[in-house]
């Protein structure tokens, strides 16, 4: 029998994926805009670099949930992904272990309890049809990391509350609130541009809005991707996406 007690040990950061590895895209993109897979392991533009305490880096390591069959899933933290192990779900696993979780002290043996967790790790069972390419889900956040926090009409770096969400072709005007026709603009742009198209405004954008895979959009929901995952996520890229390296 264990007791409830639980500890947290960081064995490997698995080396977070370095920047300099990767190439830009090759694309008719903007050049900063394509790169964002390559910029992946910095902070955004309104990210301060903190110390942070022990514990919060540990919680924002995350672990890249597969199916048995290998399908990108999520992301999950290491609780979720310690609940797996101990239920005997885990199908296989990639990678070197990057977490330890030490749980409690059996009065039997008088030993104490320890998982080790992969960066990349299969469940048991099939995923949901729906579950396997979901749509991602249209917030602020995830678009201005789509467009690499810039202004898709004057090509500026902004801080996230700088930035705005533009319908390219105005909702008045019929248009709908959907991936492939919204951009990061700032303020002066988005109010510049006003109730009108980009041609109207004699504002041409500097790339053309799409929806996101949802492998493009883990990549860019994540700044604390390891090696072995992001090299993993490379390779699931479909081939006409944006991010490629």
């Amino acid at each position: 029998m264990e007791t409830d007690r639980t500890s947290l040990r960081l064995v490997r950061a698995g080396a977070h994926a370095d920047p300099d590895q990767h190439g830009p895209a090759s694309t008719s993109f903007a050049p900063r805009f394509a790169q964002r897979l390559a910029s992946q392991a910095q902070s955004p533009p309104d990210a301060q670099p903190a110390r942070r305490h022990p514990i919060e880096q540990l919680n924002a390591v995350r672990l890249l949930s597969l199916d048995a069959h290998g399908r990108v899933l999520d992301w999950m933290n290491w609780q979720d992904a310690t609940c797996l192990y101990v239920r005997g779900a885990v199908a296989w696993t990639l990678g070197d272990p990057c977490l330890q979780v030490h749980g409690g002290t059996s009065r039997m043996t008088g030993e104490q309890s320890l998982i080790e967790l992969h960066p990349i790790v299969a469940a048991r069972g099939h995923a949901r049809a729906h579950a396997l390419d979901p749509t991602p889900a249209l917030t602020n956040a995830a678009l201005f990391a789509r467009d690499a926090y810039l202004c898709m009409y004057c090509g500026r770096d902004y801080h996230r509350p700088q930035l705005t969400r533009d319908h390219v072709l105005p909702v008045s005007k019929g248009g709908r609130d959907i991936w492939e026709n919204v951009v990061a603009a700032c303020f002066h742009c988005n109010s510049r541009k006003g109730n009108r198209t980009p041609q109207q405004a004699g504002m041409p954008l500097l790339a053309v809005p799409y929806r996101p895979s949802w492998v493009e959009h883990l990549i860019l929901s994540n700044r604390n991707i390891l090696a072995d995952q992001m090299v993993f996520l490379k390779n699931q890229l479909p081939k006409n996406a944006r991010l490629r390296a």
